[in-house]
């Protein structure tokens, strides 16, 4: 049985999440924030960080790294193509959305979601880099309808997690959706994904996680 660490509130955590649902392999949940320092947790992710998971084998951290095992030890429902070159090209798009779009927006989100502040330089540095990359991103992603082509995969739910933070952040930011602005309409997509059952199922319980009275 997987163990899945982290909790709702995470992006990246609803990534594997949703990754489990697909592929409909049981697991259970273990709700862990984000930084701790507690040795069990230390033990599994050695920077505190979230999600990881723990498995029959032993502890498992980094999404990435974590998207690839259940991919290879969980063949069925298969999120990844067989297709060696076509398996790449997914990866190619999870990694572009993680790195050169969310983790650039990620600079905006102690303003746009905690309160704190970002200086001017930073964000007219982010906006730059934002609006480049994302010029760059409309030449790989192909919404047709689904980020990678007319398949359903491991992209998606690194899509259906990640586009909406760079949108809310840019917006709240700069009083406009940079992604909307470049011209990469991503709302139809985001509803015909999130009638799937695992989007749903991930959007409900990251809502129940908000609504939960701080500890």
């Amino acid at each position: 049985m997987i163990t899945l660490c982290g909790f709702a509130v995470s992006n990246y955590f609803n990534i594997v999440k949703q990754v489990l649902l697909e592929k409909q392999i049981p697991y259970t949940e273990e709700r862990v924030m984000t930084r701790s320092q507690d040795e069990a947790v230390l033990a599994a992710s050695p920077l505190g960080k979230i999600p990881f998971i723990r498995t029959p084998q032993g502890p498992l951290c980094e999404t990435a790294v974590i998207l690839d095992y259940l991919e290879a030890q969980f063949p069925a429902h298969p999120l990844v193509p067989a297709d060696a070159f076509a398996a790449a090209k997914v990866r190619e798009l999870c990694t572009f959305i993680n790195l050169h779009l969310e983790l650039v927006a990620r600079d905006l989100y102690p303003a746009v979601f905690f309160g704190g502040s970002v200086s001017d330089e930073q964000k007219e540095k982010t906006r730059k880099q934002l609006v480049r990359n994302i010029e760059a991103f409309k030449r790989l992603v192909k919404f047709a309808p689904y980020v990678g082509g007319h398949s359903f995969t491991l992209a998606d739910c690194v899509a259906f997690s990640n586009l909406p933070l760079v949108g809310m952040a840019s917006k709240a930011a700069y009083g406009e959706d940079l992604l909307l602005a470049a011209g990469v309409d991503y709302k139809p997509y985001m509803k015909l994904v999130g009638e799937r059952a695992s989007s749903q199922q991930v959007v409900a319980e990251r809502k129940a996680e908000m609504m939960r009275p701080k500890d």
